[in-house]
């Protein structure tokens, strides 16, 4: 059977793939022009993908030997998964291994807001560290203050986690349904989304991006938060309006916001967002850590595996493949 991987992965997954007996096919050079990663797609039996090529109606149509495909992500959004399931093509994704490193990148994102490191370092690396003056850029601390949890799940938790046990912080969070470990070992309260964006500090995005949730921070949503509020999205960029986000920030609606990820994405250079001292944005590194990385790479392998072997995929985004 073979597996095409559009780009390089850690050896770890290709070994795996290749002591399982599969036949593993790379591409002769990285970010393949879209028909020529297309011929490659119609030549394999499953795909290992990176990044966010578009699996829809179209694709599918154009590759029907496709079997499975493993996605090197969490996410799936940029999967039809009706439209794979109505196929009978199991779709993997990598949960869980990258809880840890994501949580640390919202963290690293609240406290970096919170004291306008990006803006200090730039001052710094212009040679413009000037003299002592003690109103000028100010940060916030953030003990005993709100996290609100827009997501509470595995990343959810463990930023909650953090912001627990380091700042006293009160948990608060909106989801589908209650999270009833959070409730029970953090203390979380559920509360609707009006509660979360009118009494969160720190509003921190953690859910799964779907299209009817397509700018769901706008304008609306910014002028409910608190004025001293800090805004942070390490989930997926459609989530906020960066334009009304940016004019949030300029007119003090929030105080601030960190961005892992951005709409679009990437950022121009030129955005005017990248200019505010209370802002810092990172070129989505969530899971850029070696050992999730590493993660990432085995759990797509056991999924490909899994399927060659006739068995359900151990992380499978359209479970319902399998009641077919």
């Amino acid at each position: 059977m073979k597996v095409f991987i559009n780009k390089r992965i850690p050896e770890i997954g290709v070994k795996m793939l290749e002591e399982a007996g599969l036949e593993v096919i790379f591409p002769t050079h990285d970010n393949l022009p879209p028909e020529e990663w297309l011929k490659y797609c119609q030549n394999a039996d499953a795909i290992l993908n990176v990044g966010h090529n578009k699996f829809d109606r179209d694709f599918f149509g154009q590759c029907p030997n496709v079997k499975a495909i493993a996605l090197y992500s969490v996410g799936f959004d940029h999967v039809d998964i009706k439209e794979a399931s109505q196929k009978n093509i199991p779709i993997g994704n990598t949960p869980d291994v990258l809880s840890r490193a994501t949580s640390d990148v919202a963290f690293l994102l609240m406290q970096s807001v919170a004291r306008r490191a990006s803006f200090n370092f730039q001052k710094v690396k212009d040679g413009n560290w000037g003299d002592f003056d003690p109103l000028h850029a100010l940060g916030q601390e953030l003990y005993g203050k709100t996290l609100g949890v827009f997501g509470l799940g595995r990343i959810g938790f463990e930023m909650a986690e953090k912001c627990k046990k380091a700042f006293d912080m009160k948990i608060i969070y909106h989801n589908r349904h209650h999270n009833e470990e959070a409730e029970k070992e953090l203390n979380a309260t559920y509360v609707s989304f009006e509660e979360l964006i009118e009494q969160s500090d720190v509003l921190s995005i953690h859910a799964n991006f779907v299209p009817d949730q397509k700018d769901l921070f706008n304008a609306s949503v910014f002028e409910k938060m608190k004025p001293d509020s800090i805004f942070i999205n390490t989930a997926r960029g459609g989530f906020h309006d960066q334009k009304d986000l940016y004019e949030a920030l300029i007119s003090k609606q929030i105080w601030g916001a960190g961005l892992d990820v951005t709409n679009p994405e990437p950022i121009s250079k030129d955005d005017p967002i990248l200019e505010l001292s209370s802002v810092c944005v990172l070129p989505h590194i969530g899971s850029a850590t070696i050992e999730a990385r590493n993660g990432m790479a085995k759990v797509a392998a056991e999924n490909i595996i899994a399927f060659t072997k006739g068995e359900k995929m151990p992380n499978c985004a359209n479970p319902e493949v399998y009641n077919i």
